[in-house]
């Protein structure tokens, strides 16, 4: 890499500064005035740009967090925004996955919960964006809380964090595969309305999809980056290429309709029908946290990386606005809505052109398909990121970095493999399926209001944190604090089930199989994790025992 090539990149300063020295065949010079270290942190920074990509921010957050770089960096700010934002895909999940809400609400119910509840979670997304600068990691959460919990409980909060994030997202991985092989289905019941997939033959597309997906994350991840740049710019022109036949096609609703007429169908009265539906709401608008499991893969990762999650955020929340409007105009009567099992179905064929109708499916599928390929990274990447601190069973398998790719082609592999299992549970019961993936916003949620709980905890109390290049500011308390309460406030409606009355087939038992999960990760922690857990913490600089080196899988 040419010397001029990294000062450019080096050139935005980052808040230890950047007057650094390497140790490795390759140094930097001619600094400007304004990048010099800070007095309290003057250890040197190891590293070599030209093999890994890094800035100099980013071999100084390697640094300080006590990490050696293993993977090349070789996600921009378009790449990595591509990455998180096709995950989101907030307008897409508006149209697959919000039909609890027709019936607890209405049309004017679901637009309204939808509003509330995106202004809410803002504060849930920005909290971890100034978290992800703070501490750019791929282990995410279950690092933040390691570093910022009080020290008599960070080792025990950090390991339960790391489960339940893994948790989260092997349950949103299965969750992905499960919702595009409905989308198969749906095209052909554009042609063949009374045509259904057995059980069987959706476990089978669900297995070859997650076959498909492993390519992409193995041989294929050089491609990686410009596939995300390409599923980007996918995001926002098949949004364009759906919205205007919609509109231009479908017979529209009324305004009062849409926006004034609350109607209850799913057994709640209005005010609780309306707090359930939030956790669909939720479930659209998930994932600004996969960003973070790349971490170590982004180009100056401290600023990036929270960039990327509230631009992906409110870019995604805008688009799903514009969509949910869209869908509840040109939807058709509520009854017919709430009575199909495909409710955005019902909405594309209302454009009255059965080709049309395939071509949207087909373009929803691809869409959604390419936030497959995230997930599977991500989950990935967090896997790795555990099992390089022995969070995990089998730890030094899944943790192991291949050394020419530098994939974790290994924790691939288990998060694939975990999947086609969780796959395999739909052919007994697609109940019991429903039951593990329906756990992914409260096992998520869970490691947000614990992580966001340690770093709030500290700014009540005045104790330091690490500086942010994305600060919260002044606003850090008030904003940590309503996200922390609104974490737990949403925790408790994900263990309501979405319609009454309740019997084994509607009743919510993710709460119990999350309990149950917890109970074999604290079985876990006492027989092995005691013993081989490393947290995260005792790598940081100024917290590591004399003679710790860089942490490596």
């Amino acid at each position: 890499m040419a010397e001029s090539s990294l000062r450019r990149r080096s050139v935005e300063p980052h808040p230890y500064g950047d007057n650094i020295e390497m140790k490795g065949p390759y140094k930097v010079s001619e600094l400007s005035s304004d990048d010099r270290l800070d007095a309290e942190y003057e250890a040197p920074v190891l590293g070599d740009s030209s093999q890994w990509g890094d800035t100099a921010n980013d071999m100084r957050d390697m640094q300080r967090l006590g990490k050696k770089q293993e993977f090349k960096r070789n996600f921009s700010f378009l790449s990595t925004l591509g990455f998180v934002s096709i995950y989101m895909a907030t307008w897409e999940f508006v149209l697959v996955s919000l039909s609890v809400g027709l019936s607890n609400g209405g049309f004017a119910g679901l637009f309204w919960c939808f509003i509330t509840t995106v202004l809410c979670y803002s504060t849930i997304v920005a909290s971890l964006a100034e978290m992800a600068s703070m501490a750019p990691t791929s282990g995410g959460q279950y690092h933040w809380v390691s570093e910022f919990a009080p020290p008599e409980y960070q080792r025990v909060l950090s390991y339960a964090s790391g489960w339940m994030s893994t948790l989260g997202w092997l349950a949103s991985v299965a969750s992905s595969v499960f919702v595009v092989t409905t989308q198969v289905e749906a095209m052909i019941n554009v042609t063949a309305p009374d045509y259904a997939f057995t059980n069987w033959q959706y476990t089978l597309l669900m297995i070859a999809f997650v076959a498909i997906t492993i390519v992409f994350n193995t041989w294929g991840a050089n491609a990686l980056p410009a596939i995300e740049t390409a599923s980007l710019f996918g995001h926002l022109v098949g949004f364009i290429v759906v919205l205007v036949p919609l509109w231009v096609l479908c017979p529209k609703n009324t305004a009062k309709e849409v926006f004034v007429d609350f109607e209850t169908n799913g057994g709640w009265s209005i005010g609780p029908a309306y707090l359930v539906s939030q956790v669909t709401v939720m479930y659209c608008n998930l994932g600004s946290d996969s960003v973070v499991h790349i971490s170590e893969e982004v180009e100056d990762a401290s600023i990036t990386v929270p960039k990327c999650m509230w631009y992906s955020y409110v870019g995604n929340v805008t688009l799903g606005i514009i969509m949910l409007i869209t869908m509840l105009f040109c939807m058709g009567p509520l009854d017919e809505a709430i009575n199909s099992d495909v409710p955005y179905l019902l909405l594309f064929n209302n454009t009255g052109y059965p080709a049309l109708s395939i071509v949207l499916n087909v373009i929803l599928f691809f869409l959604i398909y390419a936030g497959n390929i995230t997930a599977l990274a991500t989950c990935a990447r967090e896997m790795w990121a555990f099992s390089r601190d022995r969070g995990l069973p089998f730890s030094s398998w899944i943790g192991k970095m291949d050394k020419k790719w530098q994939i974790p082609f290994n924790s691939v592999y288990a998060t694939s493999i975990a999947c086609v299992i969780l796959s395999l549970i739909n052919l007994g019961s697609t109940l019991a399926f429903n039951i593990v993936v329906s756990l992914s916003v409260l096992g998520l949620l869970s490691t947000y209001m614990i992580s966001i709980g340690c770093v709030l905890r500290k700014r009540i109390k005045g104790e330091p944190l690490p500086p942010a290049r994305w600060s919260l500011g002044r606003w850090g308390t008030v904003i940590n604090g309503f996200a922390f309460f609104y974490s737990a406030f949403i925790i408790v409606f994900c263990c309501f089930p979405s319609y009454l009355p309740v019997d084994a087939g509607s009743a919510n038992w993710a709460p119990l199989v999350w309990v149950a999960v917890m109970m074999v990760a604290l079985a876990v922690y006492v027989m092995h994790g005691k013993r081989h857990y490393t947290a995260p913490v005792e790598f940081v600089e100024g917290r590591k025992a004399a003679g710790i080196q860089l942490q490596s899988s």
